[in-house]
């Protein structure tokens, strides 16, 4: 017993989801922010542009009858039903035809606040002033109020990014790899049939030969691809038939191939497979015209691996190895959203704009507060986290925290969910993995449909937060190209 109280005291039990929660308020939001840079309104009503600055989160406060806000603490929340949040401001300079303008700090919404996270007003309290201020000292955190109900932001568990994941079905292998950058992910599908064509699908465009695309990516002749992938004759002899069924004998050629496979006008056929090649292939390798080389030699490495389990020179991968999974913690899911509500097709930039027309057609001088929607922005987020339901159509994401006892309510904290579906089958995914040992619990989980699917962190395991992102791109070349 001692040695759990221990553990509670110098780790804490869910303090992976507390750290996570406050790198998304300390790093992430601002990396979000800055990659909006600037933004320009409609040019038809004059040069204006809004420059993102340094975001800055309040602390939770809440806004009386009166009018005036104060200070508020978890349990108040609680009691009279209120969301546990607090305001987001963001630095905008507008620039109006070329000329910048004075900074104004913009509220852009209010952001719910984890219990015990660094912008808690619980955070570095004694146990007394915890008391004083009606809270419980052994409350653990790492969980939101909203609307006085608390709610828990659970791991989801996914498939490794950025990694190749080879598998082999009698002579028909397939390659799998979540490219993921900046929050965008792509999901490559490569596949070799019995008779040895490779093909590639991705984005809209669906299994086109492998050579096309290294050539459309700057490997035009053969002798360049073949140097590329390999000098053993074994591999090359099997790379032969790819080879001799491809027709196009330059870059331009290629290209011109896989825009017929997009269907569009010759007008816009290049511009679009350009675009397509550079931000939608393997989107962490990199997103610039200068790294297409790169691309090709990552694809020509894959390629590589393909041929050689073919021949049974490499064991393929085992999918459910806990190697080739990482789990997304709170820092992660609210990273997705607001990403989301902010840059999305539907999100405030495109609000922002659609504002700044209605307000300078009516003949008035639009404010910076006047064109954001700050109240849209925080009904998004409270929505998603009071109904569960997340971007990427994942649902259950947000659950209502179980306080049926203490041990219950750690184990909902430390509770694992699958993006499988619990109405198939998933054999595999549900039996227990020999590498989940020590990492999860087998014995809890539920009976029934979701069995296997629905886990927990052992009981002395932790979640390390991994590498920074440039340092984890770098690691995942190396990855990849091996």
């Amino acid at each position: 017993m001692s040695l759990y109280r221990s553990i509670e005291k110098e780790r804490g039990w869910v303090d992976f989801q507390i750290e996570s929660f406050n790198h998304f308020v300390e790093e992430g939001m601002q990396n979000i922010i800055n990659e909006i840079e600037t933004v320009r309104m409609n040019p038809e009503l004059g040069d204006m542009k809004m420059k993102f600055g340094k975001v800055e989160i309040g602390s939770p406060t809440v806004k009386e009858a009166d009018g005036s806000t104060r200070q508020i603490y978890p349990n108040e929340a609680r009691v009279r039903n209120l969301t546990y949040s607090a305001p987001v401001f963001v630095d905008i300079t507008p620039i109006v035809n070329g000329i910048q303008e004075k900074p104004e700090k913009v509220h852009i919404g209010d952001l719910p606040i984890m219990v015990k996270s660094k912008l808690c007003s619980t955070h570095g309290l004694t146990d007394k002033e915890l008391i004083h201020n009606g809270e419980d000292p052994k409350d653990p955190g790492g969980y939101f109020i909203v609307n006085g109900t608390e709610r828990v932001l659970v791991l989801i568990e996914e498939i490794s990014p950025n990694k190749p994941i080879f598998e082999k079905e009698g002579d028909f292998i397939s390659v799998r790899i979540n490219s993921e950058r900046s929050g965008f992910k792509q999901r490559h599908i490569i596949e070799r049939k019995p008779d040895g064509e490779i093909s590639i699908s991705f984005a809209n465009i669906k299994k086109v030969s492998i050579i096309v695309l290294l050539k459309a990516l700057g490997l035009e002749t053969d002798k360049d691809i073949c140097l590329s992938i390999s000098d053993d004759p074994r591999i090359l002899n099997e790379l032969y038939i790819n080879l001799y069924q491809c027709e196009v004998s330059n870059s331009d050629e290629a290209i011109d191939v896989i825009g017929r496979k997009l269907r569009v006008s010759e007008d816009y056929r290049i511009e679009r497979v350009n675009q397509i090649l550079d931000r939608y292939l393997l989107p962490h390798v990199g997103q610039e015209t200068s790294s297409r080389m790169e691309k090709a030699e990552v694809l020509s490495k894959i390629v590589k691996k393909t041929v050689m389990l073919a021949l049974d020179m490499i064991p393929q991968d085992d999918i459910d190895h806990y190697s080739n999974k990482r789990l997304l913690m709170s820092g992660e899911l609210m990273g997705q959203l607001f990403r989301s509500i902010m840059l999305g097709r539907w999100g405030l930039l495109a609000k922002m704009n659609y504002n700044y027309q209605k307000l300078v057609k009516r003949g008035k001088k639009p404010s910076m507060q006047g064109i954001i929607e700050a109240n849209a922005v925080t009904k998004q987020i409270l929505s998603s986290l009071a109904t569960g339901n997340w971007i990427g159509g994942r649902t259950g994401v947000s659950q209502r925290l179980d306080r049926s006892s203490y041990v219950k309510t750690i184990s909902h904290l430390r509770s694992i969910i699958s993006p499988l579906t619990s109405t198939q089958e998933h054999f595999k995914a549900r039996q227990i993995h020999p590498t989940e040992w020590g990492r999860l619990d087998p014995a809890e989980t539920p009976e029934g449909s979701s069995i296997g699917l629905r886990k927990h962190l052992a009981i002395m395991s932790e979640i390390t937060p991994g590498l920074p992102e440039k340092e984890n791109e770098r690691i995942n070349k190396i990855i990849t190209s091996e």
